[in-house]
């Protein structure tokens, strides 16, 4: 039966605001747009920071503040889980090593402390919610988006990783949101392209995948993270994002977790290309999702009124209960509660500027394959350029380059990629002691033959692999990073130098 007019309408508008509520949009430029300033007094309790949005620290904070003054407790969410995927320094390429470099080092100390620091930098700019860490399991080497954003391949390690992350992040009083549920380490297809699908027996799942999730809701997330992946074991119809086995019934019930689920980017197209934007976005908060994460490409005005009209008229014609969704609305507003209150932990933090490059050092391994002269004088730097993938990015610089040009002065560096690029390093090298820099050697032949042209006529060639480190050591001098963050970088020049 339809309600009275006047029901309809004071509904209506409860619906609107949890609508905005479960919203959590970016949006172009480096300032507040007035669009985003009007619909948090209309009930938007969240938006999203990108590259694009960042210039500086100082402009981020002048931006939050600008945001904050519409709403007090407004989340600032950002995608700055440290290493490669970096935002905060999305410019210069990240203070902090990633992941699987604090997993090669394994001291959870340590991760905490990286945390921490990240932590404290990021409630000074006023963000204070972050889509981090990563507690994938990287069973799958080969895996196209995940990699070095992992722990590692060892659940325990990984588990216990994630752990310290969250703790590290959270004593300052900003959100972990730990990603990606549930576990999309095995994964050989990016769900910013297309669905990727997990075929493992739930004993696997379970033993596997699960407890580094187990591990943060222990550690007190008040976040995780959606991804978009096929798990068959659970539910062989709908992926995780989209699944209520996956995200009620496993996640809630099973695992026990009462904090805030928010998905992965609902534009990626294993969602939107399958099941259209608006649709899948109704899908997921029926599902159990709390939190829509939308805007990784540019979010406007419209997208935002279309997802809110999209959600209303689910509760509308009974596809959405009014109850879910007030459910999902009302976590996303205990969450800037609890952010609100938590301000006070990053002034309690002593800060740490030297820790990520302490780490990133500690990460090193330095394997000597033959003997080399020191290196004393100017270098040519031979960057082989792998395709990035969409979290990475193509706006962060990586490699030894600016590190290796203020040690040696007078270095030069060029970039080379696909079949031939080791002979056109040689030639471009004309002669001079060359530094040859990979990404995941093991997943780009052309890579792995531009090493052999190098090395069968250079042997003295340095060789630096700010990747995973699967491929096998070689070159006079061959370190291994574990990541490409600039300070994985600075580090890696320091021990070329070194010798």
């Amino acid at each position: 039966m339809t309600p009275p007019m006047t029901t309809l309408a004071t509904g209506t508008d409860t619906l609107t605001r949890d609508a905005l509520a479960v919203l959590q949009p970016g949006f172009d430029g480096t300032t507040a747009p007035d669009w985003v300033r009007r619909r948090l007094g209309e009930g938007l309790a969240s938006v999203a920071l990108f590259g694009r949005n960042v210039v500086t620290e100082e402009q981020v904070t002048a931006l939050t503040a600008a945001l904050r003054a519409e709403r007090d407790d407004l989340l600032v969410a950002i995608d700055e889980e440290s290493g490669d995927v970096t935002r905060l320094d999305v410019r210069t390429g990240s203070s902090f090593p990633g992941n699987h470099a604090l997993g090669a080092v394994d001291d959870p100390d340590l991760t905490r402390a990286v945390s921490r620091e990240l932590g404290r930098r990021l409630a000074a700019c006023g963000v204070n919610f972050d889509w981090a860490p990563s507690a994938d399991v990287n069973a799958n080497p080969d895996n196209p988006v995940i990699g070095v954003r992992s722990f590692g391949a060892s659940t325990d390690l990984v588990a216990r990783h994630t752990a310290a992350w969250v703790q590290g992040l959270q004593s300052t009083g900003v959100a972990a949101c730990t990603k990606h549920f549930p576990g999309h380490g095995d994964t050989n297809v990016d769900s910013h392209h297309a669905v990727p699908r997990i075929d493992v027996d739930a004993d696997t799942l379970y033993a596997r995948e699960l407890p580094p999730f187990r591990a943060a809701i222990a550690a007190g997330t008040r976040a995780i993270m959606s991804a978009h992946i096929l798990v068959p074991a659970l539910d062989a119809d709908r992926p995780g994002t989209l699944s209520r086995r996956i995200l009620t019934e496993l996640l809630r019930g099973e695992l026990g977790y009462r904090g805030l689920i928010v998905t992965d980017g609902m534009e990626m197209r294993a969602i939107s290309g399958t099941y259209g934007l608006e649709h899948g976005v109704v899908l997921a908060i029926a599902a159990g999702a709390d939190a829509i994460c939308v805007g990784g490409g540019l979010c406007d005005e419209g997208t935002v009124l279309n997802l809110r009209d999209a959600l209303v008229a689910a509760v509308r014609s009974g596809e959405l209960s009014e109850e879910r969704l007030a459910d999902a609305a009302a976590r996303v507003r205990a969450l800037a509660a609890w952010t609100a209150g938590a301000r006070g932990g990053a002034a309690e933090t002593a800060p740490d500027p030297e820790i990520g490059l302490v780490a990133a050092r500690r990460a090193l391994r330095v394997t000597r394959t033959g003997p080399a002269a020191a290196i004393n004088t100017p270098v040519y730097i031979a960057q082989f350029e792998p395709e990035r993938n969409i979290a990475v990015g193509d706006q962060t610089p990586w490699g030894v380059a600016v590190e290796l040009a203020r040690l040696l002065p007078g270095t030069s560096v060029a970039s080379f990629t696909g079949d031939g690029a080791g002979a056109d390093a040689l030639a471009a090298a004309d002669g001079r002691r060359i530094v040859a820099v990979v990404r995941d050697e093991h997943r780009h032949p052309w890579m792995g033959s531009a090493l052999d042209t190098l090395l069968a006529a250079r042997p003295d060639t340095v060789v630096v692999e700010m990747g995973l480190p699967q491929a096998a050591p070689r070159g006079a001098l061959h370190i291994a990073t574990y990541g490409a963050a600039r300070v994985c970088g600075a580090a890696a020049a320091e021990a070329v130098v070194a010798g």
